[in-house]
């Protein structure tokens, strides 16, 4: 039996904008960011299926207003729409957090009616994103942005910054890209401030960067999350 999902949140209030929701984390991803402190879920296999995760929703109904499809990287599994399927039909909510590299299958989920909101991870400019993330799927993140601002689905851009890796002037060119490429909105900063092992091995770090270096544009509000 297919096991994609690694574990499950049962609860969280913080991870879908003013929804009750659980969290399914998918095992297993197509970048290995040097700061992840998820190693164990990227690197590691599942351990539910499908089934054991929607025994578990039919548990919440009443008390869950929705679904966080997380990871890992939660599209390069392809039952992922058969699963959503399943997942609005018992009544639920669906955001999905992703890193944007499989745009064909997110276009699929939105053609079809199956998510509700999507957080994507802008992860570095793309002079840093291959150090950064050991991919190349920049151009496939690109992708997945210009489809959600085509499209009608609620949606954020977030960047975690760790900084040792990413600074003013990093974000700065984020922000232009963003706003060059006509997005309007909101681009969340999330920094990295948990005290555990990272892919890359980075220190630990509890340094921030100042927003207020960071010109602003007119449609894109820049919000610090932590």
């Amino acid at each position: 039996m297919n096991k994609p999902i690694h574990s499950i949140t049962p609860f969280t209030l913080l991870d879908y904008p003013d929804k009750t929701a659980c969290i399914l984390w998918f095992a297993g991803c197509n970048m290995r960011c040097v700061y992840c402190y998820n190693p164990g879920i990227v690197l590691g296999k599942g351990k539910l299926s499908y089934e054991d995760a929607l025994r578990f929703l039919r548990k919440r109904k009443g008390l869950l207003d929705g679904v966080v499809l997380s990871g890992g990287e939660c599209t390069l599994h392809k039952e992922l729409v058969t699963f959503c399927e399943q997942v609005k039909e018992e009544g639920f909510l669906v955001k999905v957090d992703t890193n944007g590299s499989n745009p064909s299958l997110m276009a699929d989920l939105m053609k079809n009616g199956l998510i509700d909101y999507v957080a994507l991870d802008y992860k570095a400019p793309v002079y840093k994103y291959e150090a950064i993330t050991k991919s190349s799927l920049y151009e496939h993140f690109e992708a997945t942005l210009q489809l959600l601002m085509n499209g009608a689905i609620p949606f954020e851009v977030r960047t975690t910054v760790h900084t040792s890796l990413l600074h003013e002037a990093d974000i700065q060119e984020m922000v232009d890209v963003l706003a060059d490429k006509g997005y309007v909105g909101k681009f969340f900063i999330q920094h990295f401030i948990n005290d555990t092992i990272t892919l890359g091995n980075l220190a630990n770090t509890r340094n921030r960067i100042d927003p207020d270096k960071v010109s602003r544009s007119n449609c894109i509000e820049l919000v610090l999350r932590n």
